[in-house]
């Protein structure tokens, strides 16, 4: 491979403090060096409407135009109602829209939700996944990843405190690199 792969990176949780925004970082530092994580945004994106999208927002198109330009994206989600977050369903409309110009087609994905609770966000984590195979996003299917106790895991540093989540983590980022390369040579 000549150059890193670049994945996008959503966090479900807007909180600039949030675990899992903690832990999308970590995970970005664990990733190995075949690919190129960054953070694109989504507290920003208004609501999807289509009577709007006649004249998208500005927002709307930058995010789109973010989104294609990766080879791959990982969610990183809290749990919310036993579903992901208003503003994640949100980027996912933005990115599916217009009808048959979805950002997210044939992207290869990976999903780790965290929660304070013992099932780590279990809920969300499959909820996600629903939406993930109506748009046709090859996600990753193990190793899951469910991180309980999120809230726990991390130092006064935001560094993780546990060596052994640490490698399942380093682990898990690289058989996403894996999983994309093996679903980037198939096409």
């Amino acid at each position: 491979m000549d150059k890193p792969m670049n994945v996008c990176v959503l966090v479900g949780s807007l909180r600039k403090a949030s675990f899992n925004r903690t832990l999308a970082n970590a995970l970005i530092s664990l990733a190995p060096s075949s690919l190129k994580l960054e953070i694109i945004e989504i507290g920003q994106l208004p609501l999807y409407n289509e009577d709007v999208d006649i004249d998208p927002p500005a927002s709307w198109t930058a995010f789109r135009q973010r989104v294609k330009g990766t080879d791959a994206v990982l969610f990183v989600t809290p749990e919310y109602n036993r579903s992901v977050p208003a503003a994640l369903k949100n980027a996912l409309d933005v990115g599916s829209r217009p009808y048959g110009s979805s950002v997210w087609d044939r992207k290869p994905g990976a999903i780790v939700s965290g929660s304070p609770g013992a099932i780590g966000g279990f809920g969300a984590n499959h909820h996600l996944r629903q939406s993930l195979v109506f748009l046709n996003v090859p996600t990753m299917q193990q190793p899951e990843a469910y991180v309980g106790r999120i809230d726990k895991l991390f130092d006064e540093q935001r560094n993780i405190a546990s060596e052994g989540t640490g490698k399942f983590l380093q682990g898990f980022m690289q058989a996403f690199a894996n999983w994309i390369e093996a679903v980037r040579s198939r096409d």
